[in-house]
Order: structure tokens, then C-alpha cells, then sequence
């Protein structure tokens, strides 16, 4: 066997346990787990956020991230992934990631829901190569009433945000600088 024919034969052996690691989607279960997520996610935000059910009705697709971590000390992160449904069915899967710098410290798990209200907000999201949180969401919050804070003018906006599910060391939670993009679980 030649040098080169052994040399090779080592990279390609050596190199099958790391693509076997990959999550490349191949007899992966990737999409099922996620799936599973958003559906328990989704639930639990009809159970404890009221008037979400008729919010996500009233959208043309939602995109429910149902676990998102993210934790800092100087410089923090966060990542997740989840699901865009339109009309009750999974089109796409996505990743969030952010990135932050300040006064911070600590560690946290939320779950988050983007729902598209418009047409172009939702065809705007799929055609983006990575689209990024900005001034045009409307974060909905629960008021003293125990209801979003959702009325007519609030369904105008293209795309508003349902933070829940709240549990860490970090207090409070935003979405701002937050890119998505879509993946291939």
C-alpha cells in the first residue's frame, strides 16, 4: 500500500466518527424533537397566556421558539431552535441566535412566539437569508387584567412577540438583536 493510499485511508477513517456527530439530517430526529417542543411550548401558551389562541387565529404563520437559553457575564448569548407554522402545519425550522455585551450576569430559559399578522411580515421572514429583530415587532405583554395588551391597533403591526415561560437568573427578556435563520435539523 503506497504512502499516499495509507494516508488517505487514515483522514477518511478518522474522519467518519465526526461526520457521524454532525446533525446533518440523515436518520436524523432532528425534526421531531422540535416539532414535539413547539407543540408543548404552543400549549402552554394558550394555557397561560390568554388571548394568544385568538392572537395566533388572527396571524398568517408564528414562529414558536420553545426553548431558548441564554446566559452572560460581560459578554452573553443565546441560542434555540423552532419551528414556523402556517395554518397549524410546520414549513421551515429556524435558529436564534444573539449576541450581547454589558452589565449583565447570569443564565436563563424562556420560550418565545413571533407571530406574523401580515403577509409581507411573514414572506419578508421566509425569503430572508438570516432576518434580525428590529424596531418593526411589537413585544405583547400580559396586563393586570390577566390579557394581552391587544387591541385593534395592535393587530395592525406586521409582526408582534409573546415572551413566556420565564425561568433563570437574568431578569427580563428581549428579542432585539435576535437573528433567525433557517436550518436543516
Amino acid at each position: 500500500m503506497s504512502n499516499l493510499t495509507r494516508r488517505h485511508f487514515v483522514i477518511t477513517g478518522a474522519s467518519l466518527p465526526l461526520l457521524a456527530a454532525c446533525s446533518n439530517g440523515l436518520n436524523s430526529r432532528g425534526s421531531e424533537q422540535i416539532d414535539a417542543r413547539v407543540n408543548a411550548a404552543t400549549q402552554f401558551m394558550y394555557d397561560e397566556v390568554p388571548g394568544s389562541r385568538d392572537l395566533a387565529q388572527s396571524a398568517r404563520g408564528m414562529l414558536v421558539m420553545p426553548l431558548i437559553t441564554e446566559a452572560g457575564f460581560g459578554f452573553g448569548g443565546s441560542y434555540g431552535r423552532g419551528a414556523l407554522r402556517i395554518n397549524g402545519a410546520t414549513v421551515d425550522y429556524y435558529s436564534a441566535v444573539s449576541g450581547t455585551f454589558g452589565l449583565q450576569i447570569g443564565a436563563q430559559q424562556y420560550a418565545h412566539t413571533l407571530f406574523f399578522m401580515t403577509d409581507e411580515a411573514l414572506q419578508t421572514f421566509r425569503t430572508s437569508p438570516g432576518w434580525a429583530v428590529g424596531g418593526d415587532v411589537r413585544y405583547a405583554v400580559v396586563d393586570q387584567g390577566g390579557t394581552l395588551g391587544i387591541d385593534t391597533n395592535t393587530l395592525s403591526d406586521p409582526v408582534i412577540a409573546v415572551i413566556y415561560g420565564q425561568a433563570g437568573l437574568i431578569v427580563g427578556a428581549t428579542l432585539d438583536g435576535t437573528r433567525y435563520t433557517r436550518i436543516i435539523p
